[in-house]
């Protein structure tokens, strides 16, 4: 269990002076703990920060000075809970690098750079298709969905019944998320929340999920692995009204830069993700309704790149540090600080991951390019198929079908066909039948070599 720190009523009002009249031969020690991090810029919860301090110091006093710390740089975020607190953030310096890098990398803008730089916008949707799946299947998975990512895929591409209630999950995620991108402009309602869940839920197991609509009783908790009850969330009376303040606050413009109420959009994203995991005012389907709600709000924000980064997958490696952001920051006084800190850290790498993405995809086609125009090949390959084999040849894709290419490049079923079909002639593909449909995919690349100097 996580140890709470200690309430205020235990603390001197002065920290400073009452270490001054009681420990004055220590006072430097504990003025050196008078930040809102540590040396190495950690923002550490008590039920760390108290193995980090000096045996010769009172933890507790040490505590009170670091508190007092970061009450000089809080900031004040949205009002949660029943009865009503305030929650406020301290930016440190990862959550002041994860807005710059999300600024860079991630607006639409920037997306646009990467689409002249590809080349073609079809190209750059044929290359990055796999990624808007992604955080559908992971945020399946972070909720206990024990499909492999490969068959998910799969199901999504082939646009298969799901046969399963793990294979649902997935489907209503990959629907929650494109309905999220369909109504990015569109103001933020309790209506608009309840049908963001019923989309993502619905005929999974309407007992259990209760579609669409808030929880009417209070025996919804967050329980630890071992049983034990780590979330009381609000009670369900006053409900609907927190969620028509809530969404009163996420239509609030905080980006004017120069107001005294700005908040970065990212900060604001992961608030949002943030007070639907709190209020969990659904039976169940609360964690990924809150991920899709962080989501929406990137969009709506114009970071169009995020369509194609997946936080889930990230957060699915450490689901139990991602549980304790959320409980550092209840056992402390809403200090939102631990999740906002957390949610930035698995962003930056997420973010860096899809630009290392862009970045080889660009370097593979530049490569692919040139090869093609010292081998002559590359005339003999219509504008699709150099798409197919730049999307094979990345490794992005293995297998390939002629519905799979028809659907991503939007085209007829025969000039799907003929595209493959010709890059098999060209000896760059080889096909087999698997059941009634035949399945293409890339020649080995010294086997095409070989072909080619033949």
């Amino acid at each position: 269990m996580i140890k709470r720190p200690p309430s205020k009523e235990k603390l001197p009002e002065s920290p400073y002076f009452y270490i001054k009249e009681h420990y004055p031969e220590k006072i430097m020690d504990y003025i050196a703990l008078y930040q809102p991090v540590d040396n190495k810029g950690v923002y550490h919860h008590y039920d760390v920060f108290r193995h980090r301090v000096s045996k010769e110091l009172d933890v507790d006093l040490a505590w009170a000075l670091t508190k007092l710390a970061r009450s000089r740089t809080a900031q004040p975020l949205l009002w949660l809970d029943d009865p009503i607190q305030k929650c406020t953030y301290s930016p440190t310096n990862i959550i002041q690098k994860a807005t710059t890098l999300v600024d860079q990398n991630t607006t639409t803008a920037a997306l646009e750079w990467t689409v002249n730089k590809l080349g073609e916008e079809q190209h750059f949707h044929y290359l990055f298709n796999d990624l808007v799946e992604d955080e559908s299947i992971s945020s399946s998975q972070l909720e206990g969905a024990a499909t492999t990512t490969r068959a998910a895929k799969d199901m999504l591409k082939r646009k298969r019944e799901p046969r399963n209630s793990d294979e649902k999950m997935i489907v209503g995620n990959f629907k929650m998320m494109r309905f999220a991108w369909e109504n990015r402009s569109s103001a933020i309602t309790p209506v608009l929340i309840k049908e963001l869940h019923r989309i993502g839920v619905d005929g999974i197991d309407n007992d259990r999920y209760a579609p669409g609509s808030f929880r009417i009783s209070n025996d919804v908790v967050v329980e630890d692995r071992d049983g034990e009850i780590v979330h009381q969330p609000p009670k369900s009376d006053g409900i609907d009204l927190r969620f028509v303040m809530l969404c009163d606050w996420i239509n609030t413009d905080h980006d004017d830069i120069n107001s005294s109420n700005y908040i970065h959009p990212l900060i604001k994203a992961i608030c949002i993700h943030f007070a639907i995991g709190y209020e969990h005012p659904f039976k169940d389907g609360n964690g990924r309704t809150a991920r899709a709600l962080f989501y929406w709000f990137m969009f709506k924000k114009d970071y169009g790149a995020f369509r194609y980064i997946s936080i889930s997958n990230l957060l699915k490696e450490a689901a139990t540090q991602y549980g304790k952001s959320y409980l550092y920051t209840e056992t402390d006084e809403m200090d939102m600080t631990y999740f906002i800190d957390y949610q930035c850290s698995i962003i930056m790498r997420a973010v860096t991951a899809f630009k290392s993405h862009c970045q080889k995809a660009i370097s593979d086609i530049e490569g692919f390019n040139n090869w093609l125009w010292a081998k002559g090949i590359y005339g003999k390959l219509s504008d699709k198929q150099k798409t197919v084999f730049q999307v094979a040849k990345s490794g992005l894709s293995k297998k390939f079908t002629i519905t799979n290419v028809k659907e991503n490049l939007g085209c007829s079923y025969n000039t799907a066909a003929s595209a493959l079909n010709g890059l098999v002639d060209l000896n760059l593909f080889e096909k087999e039948k698997f059941g009634k449909e035949w399945i293409y995919s890339l020649r080995d690349k010294q086997e095409i070599q070989k072909n080619w100097i033949s």
